[in-house]
């Protein structure tokens, strides 16, 4: 047995208890030497009906070298439907047994993170090019996410009583039953891990299907859910890419956690519209504003800009699309600022010494569209105030950071996923917050200022669901309700609030025993 209780790989009789899905047939045991390389790791793949459908091979590549980091093939419809008849197969035998073998298990998965931890952050930054940094701190908060989530459910959907006349009132909450997980690209560990931890520990069973931009962090995280010895079918994984994530949806689920585009949350608004027995956790992106308002210290509040638009390479749904400042001397001395610090920002590969701010996007496929999302706002007659493009010398994923003018010209109301930042000027603060608000998303917002006054105002007016003041737009914690309204989400934040959508309340009025209640029934004759 290993630490904690654990079963190492080498142990003989391993129960291979998560499923992990990429292949039709039964494949021979493929070894690698580490995760931060290529192929499924000492897992056998399991047998699925063949020949009916036919087989996608994909591949994921760090974004800053273009080396494959993982190779497979995405899971059939056949597979993907086994993977869902064994969460519900699974999932009566977990709803039922008791809340502390629940707790055991995803204190055993926190466990083998720690253990796992320096490699994972390794290959996390492989597979999507972010800094080390980050990726530590990533793996750092999907440890912390067990503990959170465990006193969340307590608090949140927990279990409680009440004496009456007749014996107690009860409020218990009961799992949903097979929960379909689809992980983002951005955060592919710690965004999964915050739906999946909370829905292990409310009783649910999960289908698990990650980005197919990042499939290596995905596995690896399952075989971190296996060496935590769940029980069959309890966890479960699908590789692939779309056609891989529709099929799971149109598969007999009962529930939905998405972390995503504002795109797809409404693709999926729609196609579950006459489902209500589907619940749906929608945590989607935003056109973010950030307003700067009565702040003397223009250097001071350039580190806060820069934090919120251009962290993590502008790839997170909280990032600050939209600067929002004073017409006149004071909006450009802020402006200013903002452009001086960001042409000191190092983007650079994750293992580059000294140190990176951040590295590439996740593709040179959305380094073109997010080009040409910025370049249809200058054709519209923005201003350039930074102009983006390639980073010398670096892979076509890497791009600089781009601010430009939108004063006075229309622009669409869409999420630009990279690190762009558009200046929009007002001439009063009444006009800064309808500015800010200006949008159909509603994720993030903040205000920078030096007059407590303006936050009192603001936060009773601005409609976000993560709202700070003087700190960046970005910041955020696990023990606190995370997401948005409007095309930001469907009001299921995630974080400390996950549990709310991992579970249903059951309200109970219980006697002991049978007794005759005539005496409470009006109206009745002699």
């Amino acid at each position: 047995m290993g630490e904690g209780g654990l079963r190492s790989r080498s142990d003989e009789g391993c129960r291979r208890d998560v499923r992990l899905l990429s292949s039709p047939q039964r494949r021979p045991v493929r070894r690698r030497r580490n995760p931060s390389s290529g192929r499924c790791r000492d897992h056998l793949l399991p047998q699925g009906e063949k020949g009916r459908t036919q087989m996608t091979r994909f591949t994921s590549t760090n974004p800053a070298t273009g080396e494959t980091v993982w190779e497979g093939e995405a899971a059939s419809i056949e597979q993907v439907g086994a993977a869902v008849e064994a969460a519900r197969a699974a999932f009566p035998d977990w709803a039922d047994r008791p809340r502390q073998d629940r707790i055991d298990a995803v204190k055993r998965y926190q466990a083998v993170l720690k253990e796992r931890a320096p490699e994972m952050a390794k290959a996390i930054s492989r597979e999507t090019g972010k800094a080390l940094w980050e990726t530590k701190t990533e793996l750092a908060s999907m440890q912390g996410k067990v503990d959170i989530s465990i006193r969340a459910y307590d608090e949140r959907t927990g279990e409680r009583s009440n004496d009456t006349a007749f014996g107690r009132a009860v409020l218990r909450h009961r799992p949903h039953g097979v929960s379909a997980v689809l992980g983002p690209f951005n955060f592919p560990g710690h965004l999964p891990n915050g739906h999946v931890v909370p829905a292990l520990l409310a009783g649910d069973t999960v289908v698990f299907k990650p980005s197919e931009e990042t499939p290596l962090t995905g596995q690896l995280m399952a075989e971190c859910l296996e060496a935590a010895d769940l029980p069959k079918g309890v966890f479960n994984m699908v590789q692939g890419g779309r056609e891989t994530g529709a099929a799971l949806l149109d598969q007999p689920i009962d529930a939905l956690m998405f972390t995503g585009s504002g795109a797809a949350g409404a693709h999926f608004r729609r196609k579950f519209a006459d489902d209500p027995h589907v619940i749906l956790a929608l945590e989607l992106g935003g056109n973010n504003p950030l307003v700067v308002w009565d702040a003397a210290e223009a250097e001071a509040v350039s580190g806060i800009v820069v934090q919120s638009a251009f962290v993590t390479t502008g790839q997170r749904c909280s990032c600050a699309r939209r600067l929002i400042v004073p017409e006149g001397a004071q909006g450009d001395a802020i402006v200013e600022a903002v452009a001086a610090l960001s042409d000191r920002l190092n983007f650079a590969p994750w293992d580059s010494d000294p140190e990176p701010y951040a590295g590439p996007l996740i593709s040179e496929k959305a380094a073109s569209a997010a080009f040409a999302a910025l370049q249809q706002r200058i054709d519209a007659g923005a201003k350039v105030i930074r102009a983006s493009g390639p980073i010398d010398n670096l892979p076509g994923a890497f791009v600089k950071p781009a601010i430009i003018d939108v004063t006075g010209v229309a622009v669409e109301d869409e999420e630009m996923f990279a690190p762009f930042l558009q200046v929009l000027r007002v001439p009063t603060f009444d006009a800064a917050v309808a500015a800010a608000n200006a949008t159909r998303y509603g994720l993030s917002a903040g205000l920078v200022s030096d007059d407590a006054k303006n936050w009192d105002r603001f936060i009773n007016r601005i409609r976000a669901g993560v709202v700070n003041f003087n700190r960046p737009t970005t910041g955020a914690a696990g023990d606190m309700p995370f997401g948005g309204l409007g095309a930001s989400g469907n009001h299921r934040p995630s974080a400390y609030y996950a549990a709310d959508y991992c579970a249903y309340p059951v309200a109970s009025f219980e006697a002991g025993s049978v007794k005759n209640i005539e005496s409470e029934i009006k109206g009745l004759r002699a």
